[in-house]
């Protein structure tokens, strides 16, 4: 493997993630890239872009509130204005900000304040001033996320807004190495709490159980936050409804997870299917061809090709049961991981195909597939997350998904093992000797080895 996996900690005989140079260089990518557009500033109330430009942080509870907000201005350093105490904490233990940048500012709380407060002007005023005194008034900027009340000061204060998403999306779509070794250590972590599942699956296991073991071991192994844990089994497979409940496990049943984190800011998005005791003829079936679909997308990763021609490969919609592609969105998928979970490049069939971007090196994406069972409820999802290099990519979520795993331990029958390839339920395992009015087991599942032997022991 050409990337390294190293300890959480610091250390001084050896070089691993370097956070002043990861803080150094985001904010020199952003402004390369800033200097080079048409905007004479960026205004960002997103908070996953304002660490990339500041490296600020104050806790997952404040991402969707577009409450803080950072204005970068061309060929000047960026200005944080923050929520209350934060502001002034910012000012003790980030010094790469500068006292003078960090300073205390409020929007509107989502609306929450009356708008007679005058906080959306209070905010406009704040941005005029700073573009005023920079000459930079009459100049357009650009705005990832905005509250409309802002929005309408900003217009009234003589600030031209324009989009600055995608920006933004530029200048994070190509990772740096300190971005790659942290991508890197949070799916370690996931390939961790994969196992700890795996040994967890068994009939009357839930979904919710899922969940919480899942939080435990990320929590305690140095998780930030986790963002979900798609948690779906048995018949809510398929279609894929994309939230957790407290559905107990049966014999037979299939399971996918989609773990979604984040280290040091850094996330993941990293799927797996499982079957519970053993696996029916059919998921085994769809799982063999979500595979294909998956490794045939990841052989063609490589600089110079295009998310359109990722995409070729995988079906239609119409193949696996939807009236067109976005009625099918993200099962057969891809998209960027890095401060946030959907990032650039994006591949999909619903805008791939007429509007491809090309893959790069130092990218980071996720590629997932999907594909219904022909028994019409169960289904399998896989996702690899990976590192586009010079030659090829580095698939970097490493819990073994080749084939179908079965967990739970193997039942015995006097006959031996249970087979792990059998149908859901006992009567379509047997074949009737009407003559003898006997039923014998049919003889269709896999051999269970040594491996079984110590699970069941």
């Amino acid at each position: 493997m050409g990337l390294h996996s190293y300890g959480a900690m610091g250390v001084d005989w050896e070089e691993r993630v370097r956070f002043d140079r990861l803080r150094e260089e985001r904010l020199a990518r952003i402004k390369s890239l800033l200097a080079e557009s048409p905007l004479g500033a960026l205004l960002c109330f997103d908070m996953s872009n304002i660490r990339y430009i500041t490296a600020t942080h104050i806790g997952t509870w404040a991402a969707d509130k577009l409450n803080r907000f950072c204005l970068l201005p061309q060929g000047d350093e960026p200005i944080m204005w923050d929520f209350g105490s934060a502001a002034r904490h910012h000012k003790l233990y980030n010094p790469w900000l500068g006292e003078e940048r960090s300073r205390a500012g409020i929007s509107t709380l989502r609306g929450a304040m009356s708008p007679a407060s005058g906080r959306a002007e209070s905010v406009a005023e704040k941005i005029r001033a700073e573009l005023e005194a920079r000459g930079l008034l009459s100049e357009p900027v650009g705005v990832d996320a905005v509250e409309p009340e802002v929005l309408f000061a900003l217009q009234r204060a003589g600030v031209q807004v324009v989009d600055g998403q995608q920006l933004m999306q530029r200048s994070r779509m190509i990772k740096t190495s300190d971005e790659i070794l942290l991508l890197n250590h949070a799916c370690a972590m996931v390939d961790e709490a994969y196992d700890h599942l795996y040994q967890a699956m068994r009939p009357g296991f839930r979904e919710n159980e899922a969940v919480a073991l899942v939080n435990r071991v990320l929590y305690e192994r140095g998780s930030e936050f986790v963002e979900g844990v798609n948690a779906i089994s048995g018949e809510r497979c398929s279609p894929h409804p994309h939230v957790f409940t407290d559905r107990a496990m049966r014999p037979g049943d299939p399971a996918y997870y989609d773990i979604l984190h984040s280290y040091m800011g850094y996330r993941t998005c990293y799927y797996r299917t499982f079957a519970v005791g053993s696996a029916s003829p059919a998921l085994i079936d769809a799982y063999k061809r979500c595979r294909y679909y998956l490794d045939a997308a990841i052989a063609l990763i490589k600089p110079g090709t295009t998310t359109g021609d990722v995409v070729a490969v995988w079906p239609k919609a119409q193949e696996f049961g939807f009236p067109d592609e976005e009625a099918a969105f993200a099962l057969q998928f891809g998209h960027g991981v890095g401060l946030t979970i959907w990032e650039k490049p994006v591949f999909s069939r619903l805008v791939s195909l007429d509007h491809p971007e090309e893959i790069q090196e130092g990218m980071v994406f996720a590629l997932e597939t999907f594909w219904p069972s022909s028994d019409g409820w169960s289904a399998a999802r896989i996702e690899e997350q990976l590192v586009v290099t010079a030659t090829g990519c580095e698939v970097i979520t490493r819990f073994p998904a080749e084939d179908l795993l079965v967990a739970g331990k193997p039942l015995y029958t006097v006959g031996g093992a249970l087979g792990l390839e059998r149908e859901v339920t006992s009567d379509r395992n047997t074949d009737l000797d009407h003559e003898a009015q006997v039923a014998t087991p049919r003889a269709n599942g896999r051999p269970v080895g040594d491996a079984g032997a110590y699970l069941a022991g």
